[in-house]
C-alpha cells in the first residue's frame, strides 16, 4: 500500500495548509506596517503642530453690511444686519517656496518658508445690481479680508496698500465674512462714491507652513505664477497649472483661472457656502518621492504569491530528483520569506528603499539558498533556488517601480510562470507518480 508521506495528493494538501498557516505572520507583519506608517504620521503632526501646518491662502475678499429694515405683523419696525461680499476684479500672486526637512527621530516632514505678493484691483459695479438700496449701505463699515488657514505660519505684520493708502491687518476675521474661518482683515475707506471707480490693492505675506500651499481663485481673473527649490511637487485641486517647469533645482508654475471656471459669482449677498468656495481649491503638494511604508505595504500584498510560487519550485524538485522535502523545512523557508519585508520595513526607515530593497532580498536568498545546500545535500538545487528567488524579488521590485503596470507586468508574468510549469510537467502522469519509488 502507498505511504500516506508518500501521497501527491496528500501532499499537496499539506503544502496548502503550509501557505495558509503563514497567511498569519503575514497579517502581523501588514499589521506592523501600518501601525510604522502610523507613527510616521504622528511624528510628522508633531512636527507641522509646532511649525505651522499646511496653509490655504484665499483673498482679498471686501465685506460691505447693510441695513434691512421691514415690518412685522404687528406693525412693529424691524431691522437687521446683512452682508455684501465683493470678490476683486483681478488678483495676481507671485510667490517662491523655501522647503527644508524637519526631523522627529527617525521620521521627517517638509516644511516651507514661504513668500507671496498680491496685486491687483476691485471693481464695485456688481453692487448696483443687488437692488439694495445705497442709502442703507454702512459704507464705513466695509473691510476687507484674507484667508490665512494656519495664523501661527505669519512672520511679520502685514500691511495693505489701498489706493494711494497704507492700512495694517489685524489679526482675525470679521463678524460678517462667512467665507473664511482663519485670517486677517482690516477696514477700508469705501462710500457710495466709489462705485464707478476701480481700486488696486496691494500685500505682501511672510509665512511659514508644511507639505503644502493651496490657494482660492477668488478674482475674476485670477493669475499665480510659484517657484520652489523642491523637484518633486504634486500639483492637485480644481486646477492644474497651465504650465510648469520640473527639473533637479525645483519647479516653477503658474495658474490661470477665470470667473466662468467656478461656481460663484464675483458679488452676492449670504448665498454663497464656505464649503462652495473651496471646493474651487487647488495648489501644489511638496511629495516625498518615496513612502516606504506605501511600498512595503505594496510589497506585502505579492507575500502569499511568493511563498506560493516557492513551494511550487520545491514540489517540482521532489518530482523531478531524488529527494523529498520535509514540512516543517517548507515550514523553515516560508518563515525565511516572511522575514524578507521585516528586514526591508525595517532597513528602509534608515537608508533609500532601493539599497534596503537589495540588501534585504539578498540576505533572504543566501540564507535560503544555503539551508537547502545544507539541508538536501545537491549542488544544483541551491543554485536553482538562488536563481528562482532572484528572478521573483527583481520581479517584484519592476511591480512596485511602475506603478501604473504593476497590473499588466504582474498578469503577463504570472501566464509566463504558469506556462514554464505547465511545460516542465507535461510528461508526468500525476495518476500514477508515486514519490516514495520516484523519490527514495
Amino acid at each position: 500500500m502507498k505511504d500516506i508521506k508518500s501521497s501527491v495528493g496528500v501532499r499537496i494538501v499539506i503544502i496548502g495548509v503550509l501557505i495558509l498557516a503563514l497567511l498569519i505572520p503575514s497579517a502581523f507583519i501588514r499589521a506592523l506596517v501600518g501601525e510604522r506608517a502610523s507613527r510616521r504620521r504622528e511624528a510628522i503632526e508633531e512636527i507641522t503642530s509646532k511649525w505651522s501646518t499646511e496653509q490655504t491662502i484665499g483673498g482679498p475678499v471686501i465685506t460691505v453690511p447693510y441695513t434691512v429694515t421691514w415690518k412685522d405683523e404687528k406693525g412693529v419696525t424691524r431691522s437687521t444686519t446683512k452682508y455684501i461680499q465683493v470678490l476683486p476684479e483681478t488678483l495676481n500672486i507671485e510667490g517662491e517656496l523655501h522647503p527644508e526637512i524637519r526631523y522627529r527621530g527617525i521620521y521627517q516632514a517638509v516644511v516651507y518658508n514661504g513668500r507671496l505678493h498680491f496685486s491687483g484691483k476691485f471693481a464695485f459695479e456688481g453692487i448696483r445690481k443687488l437692488n439694495i438700496d445705497l442709502k442703507d449701505v454702512l459704507w464705513d463699515e466695509a473691510f476687507i479680508s484674507v484667508n490665512i488657514s494656519d495664523m501661527r505660519g505669519i512672520k511679520e505684520y502685514v500691511e495693505l496698500k489701498w489706493g494711494e493708502q497704507a492700512i495694517l491687518f489685524e489679526p482675525g476675521i470679521k463678524r460678517g465674512n462667512n467665507l473664511f474661518d482663519s485670517g486677517a482683515s482690516v477696514g477700508i475707506p469705501l462710500s457710495s462714491g466709489n462705485l464707478s471707480d476701480r481700486v488696486d490693492y496691494a500685500f505682501q505675506l511672510n509665512f511659514k507652513g508644511s507639505e503644502a500651499l493651496s490657494f482660492l481663485p477668488l478674482g475674476k481673473a485670477t493669475k499665480i505664477s510659484l517657484e520652489s527649490s523642491w523637484s518633486n511637487p504634486s500639483f492637485d485641486g480644481a486646477f492644474l497649472p497651465v504650465q510648469h517647469q520640473i527639473d533637479n533645482n525645483g519647479f516653477s508654475a503658474d495658474w490661470q483661472v477665470l470667473d466662468l471656471n467656478r461656481n460663484y459669482p464675483q458679488v452676492w449677498v449670504e448665498n454663497v457656502s464656505e464649503r462652495t468656495v473651496f471646493s474651487s481649491s487647488f495648489g501644489v503638494n511638496l511629495f516625498t518621492p518615496v513612502d516606504i511604508y506605501t511600498q512595503t505595504t505594496r510589497a506585502a500584498k505579492y507575500m502569499i504569491m511568493f511563498i506560493g510560487l516557492t513551494f511550487l519550485v520545491f514540489f517540482l524538485v521532489e518530482i523531478f530528483s531524488s529527494k523529498k522535502i520535509h514540512p516543517i523545512q517548507y515550514l523553515m523557508i516560508g518563515f525565511s520569506l516572511c522575514i524578507f519585508y521585516l528586514l526591508l520595513l525595517s532597513l528602509s526607515e534608515h537608508i533609500s528603499f532601493g539599497w534596503a530593497y537589495l540588501l534585504a532580498s539578498l540576505s533572504v536568498v543566501i540564507l535560503i539558498s544555503a539551508y537547502v545546500r545544507s539541508a538536501l545535500e545537491k549542488k544544483v538545487i541551491p543554485v536553482i533556488t538562488a536563481g528562482m528567488l532572484t528572478v521573483l524579488y527583481g520581479f517584484l521590485y519592476i511591480l512596485l517601480q511602475n506603478q501604473d503596470y504593476a497590473l499588466l507586468i504582474g498578469s503577463v508574468g504570472l501566464f509566463l510562470i504558469m506556462a514554464t510549469v505547465m511545460y516542465l510537467t507535461r510528461n508526468v502522469n500525476w495518476y500514477r507518480i508515486d514519490l516514495s519509488n520516484t523519490l527514495e
